[in-house]
């Protein structure tokens, strides 16, 4: 009963926020708390939620104090540089664009932290995406997807976790997926090309005249007579593309923003000017200490040389002492980003309820034990095969937690017997890392979809299909190359 119970309050959950009858937040909260009582358990619910709480609190505070500390760092001008090189190199082409951001993620992924990176990324190109008129939601598709791919450095969580969970070496684990997953990585830049394709022929090509305003906004370098390839013409204009031709072929079709050449509303120019040349929060005298200071944190991020909650907090503290001494300028730049710490926040407190439940009640536990369960002994000496294909789906309902401490033991308890090392079931569990960093478990995805301000159900509809292809890729490179 808790088997099916559990898969079908996963389904209502999914169901309801890609159909947007209910917001993420109301259904993480309301869906599980429904579902307690049901299996009989509500007098418990408090305490399955106060353990949830418990457990993702210190999620809650890292995200809370990273988004503060890199929004100042992007308030005060640290990410200009990059922005402006990944903008020329886009030149407003719309396959560069969503190559561009595959890139400016996958490097960014490398800190081991998916929230930074998706704040770094959407913060750098959301700009862009919103003058060339392009599709939120292929940004957020291909950024998740990256950082899933780039999620399994050894500290980036999940491998740690395998290797901990079946008392192995993270590096015997991670060394020789490399291959794999840089065939998985190769696919997200192939993904991306795709998506960029599908774009540019959505938005349409236009000629150098009817672009120049756009090509000045993103400080561009553009050559006479050079094709430029964006959705409308000047933007903020507020009118249609001036003195130019859309070349035939490339109807700019789309929906919602896609399609309007109007000006933007006022938050969306407030958004499109994030990264003005002349805003006043940039401290150009302070840039080498702010660049030093975000090397160092990433550095003793990655060591775990204190916990991440910890560096986040005495960075926040820092730059905004530093960067902003009087007051009132610190109070203004805490309140400028107050609306994403405490969607993300909240989001993460909700999530809290979900994970609580699921945990608490046994559902997660007695599906997991169903599905290892349901594993016909002929496939015994594929468990590794087994392990990679359970991972996509397991990690995307499960946090890597649960997965890799709660299934992963059975998994290679199961293998053993059938003489597959333990290692290989903790490469294979890897597998699904790219699917995962969709989950609506995962805090960090709601800071993308946040600052991106994209429907979560857009988000999962749009992403799932093509995050579950790129694991599947991965897998396959995998058993390829004889590493599963």
């Amino acid at each position: 009963m808790l088997t099916i119970l559990g898969f079908v309050m996963i389904a209502t959950f999914l169901a309801l926020i890609m159909m947007k009858k209910m917001s993420p937040m109301a259904a993480l909260v309301l869906i599980p708390a429904l579902f307690c009582v049901l299996v009989g358990q509500g007098a418990h619910l408090g305490d399955y939620v106060l353990k949830g709480i418990g457990d993702l609190a210190p999620t809650a505070a890292m995200l809370m104090f990273a988004i503060i500390y890199f929004g100042v760092m992007i308030d005060v001008g640290l990410f200009d540089p990059v922005v402006r090189g990944i903008l020329r190199f886009c030149k407003a082409d719309p396959v560069r664009v969503v190559v561009g951001t595959a890139l400016l993620a996958a490097i960014v992924s490398l800190d081991g932290d998916g929230s930074t990176t998706f704040m770094i990324t959407v913060s750098a190109l959301y700009p862009l995406y919103k003058r060339l008129k392009m599709s939120l939601v292929v940004m957020t598709c291909v950024a998740a997807t990256a950082n899933g791919v780039m999620n399994t450095l050894p500290w980036g969580g999940p491998t740690a976790r395998a290797a901990t969970a079946l008392k192995l070496d993270a590096g015997d684990i991670f060394i020789p997926m490399i291959p794999a997953l840089a065939v998985g990585l190769l696919a997200v830049f192939v993904l991306a090309y795709v998506l960029g394709r599908r774009e540019r022929k959505r938005l349409g090509v236009l000629t150098l005249g009817d672009t120049r305003a756009v090509a000045e906004d993103v400080d561009m370098d553009v050559k006479e007579g050079e094709p430029v390839l964006v959705g409308a013409g000047a933007v903020g204009t507020g009118g249609a593309p001036s003195g130019g031709s859309r070349i035939p072929g490339g109807a700019g079709g789309g929906s919602g923003a896609a399609a309007s050449a109007g000006s933007p509303d006022g938050a969306d120019e407030a958004d499109l000017q994030a990264l003005d040349p002349r805003r006043a929060t940039l401290r150009p005298k302070l840039y080498w200490f702010n660049a030093a200071l975000t090397i160092a944190l990433l550095t003793l991020l990655i060591l775990q040389a204190l916990p991440i909650p910890v560096l986040f907090l005495l960075g926040a503290a820092l730059a905004l002492t530093v960067n902003f001494p009087h007051m009132k300028d610190q109070r203004a730049r805490v309140a400028a980003h107050a609306e994403n710490v405490l969607n993300v926040s909240g989001m993460v407190f909700a999530a809290a309820v979900f994970t609580g439940v699921l945990t608490g009640t046994g559902m997660v536990e007695h599906m997991a034990r169903w599905l290892v369960g349901g594993i016909p002994d002929a496939l015994g000496p594929h468990m590794g095969l087994v392990t990679g294909v359970l991972s996509i789906p397991l990690t995307y309902f499960m946090s890597n937690d649960g997965f890799y401490f709660g299934i992963v033991p059975i998994l290679a308890e199961a293998g053993a017997a059938h003489g597959v090392t333990p290692v290989e079931i903790a490469r294979a569990s890897l597998v699904g890392q790219a699917l995962h960093m969709s989950s609506p478990l995962v805090p960090a995805v709601y800071v993308l979809v946040g600052m991106a301000k994209v429907e979560f159900g857009d988000h999962t509809r749009f992403t799932v299909k093509w995050a579950a292809l790129t694991s599947l890729v991965v897998l396959g490179a995998g058993l390829l190359f004889g590493i599963i």
